[in-house]
């Protein structure tokens, strides 16, 4: 097996995951480099970065993190802003140790040195859910003041999926103007829109459409709403 200084070449990567090398004990790991391990390890898990601002809707930042909660093999990065965290406890009635709790790493949004924050730090996607017009306003003009709006900047300088669920009505010129900007830049806009093609029978079950298609949209099919089947059931 060839080892390079640079990152790992496909057949590298290929011979590294196997079962055989894979676990930190295998004899066969005494020669992996120490950064290409790593490599190995972190490529092993998903990571997705979950945000949640002060806009109302929280309840749906909640249900992505019990949905992502359900899936093995994804890391979870939390961070919430501190407006976030009056909302959630106004809605949602949730302290923080308790939003802590359904993460695997919880980052202060005033900590703009943490992993999140670096482009070297390799996530599967980013969601901020909901998002605050100030926080999506931010992401737009690459205002980054918190790890919030940086780790967002990271993700599309990156060229890996953010979907922001701005949620906020009705929206005057200069909301959709920061839209389309933010767009441009590589971001999904996906506001909180009920869907209500499915018969929803509750509240919750608007919720759990709402991050399940989120979800979707930046690529974990597994947690995607059950698709329509194109059978509309009309007056007899």
């Amino acid at each position: 097996m060839a080892l390079t200084l640079g990152f790992p070449t496909p057949q590298d990567q290929r011979a590294f995951l196997s079962p055989a090398v894979s676990r930190p004990d295998s004899p066969a790991m005494a020669f992996v480099p120490v950064r290409v391990f790593r490599w190995v390890m972190g490529s092993l898990r998903r990571r997705i970065v979950v945000a949640i601002t002060g806009a109302s809707g929280t309840a749906i930042g909640v249900r992505v993190l019990a949905l992502l909660r359900e899936i093995e093999d994804v890391e979870i990065h939390l961070v919430v802003s501190k407006a976030g965290m009056i909302t959630l406890r106004h809605e949602c009635g949730l302290t923080p140790r308790d939003i802590r709790a359904m993460a695997d790493v919880v980052h202060p949004s005033a900590d703009i040195g943490a992993s999140i924050a670096s482009g070297s730090f390799p996530v599967h996607a980013m969601l901020v859910v909901p998002c605050s017009i100030k926080t999506m306003s931010a992401v737009a003009t690459g205002y980054t003041d918190d790890l919030v709006t940086r780790a967002a900047d990271v993700c599309l300088k990156e060229g890996r999926p953010l979907l922001l669920m701005v949620r906020e009505t009705p929206l005057h010129l200069g909301h959709l103007r920061s839209m389309v900007a933010v767009t441009e830049a590589g971001a999904i806009i996906a506001p909180p829109v009920p869907a209500f093609y499915p018969q929803p029978k509750s509240i919750d079950d608007l919720i759990d459409h709402t991050a399940r298609r989120a979800l979707s949209r930046v690529g974990l099919w597994e947690l995607a709403p059950a698709p329509w089947e194109g059978d509309l059931a009309g007056p007899k």
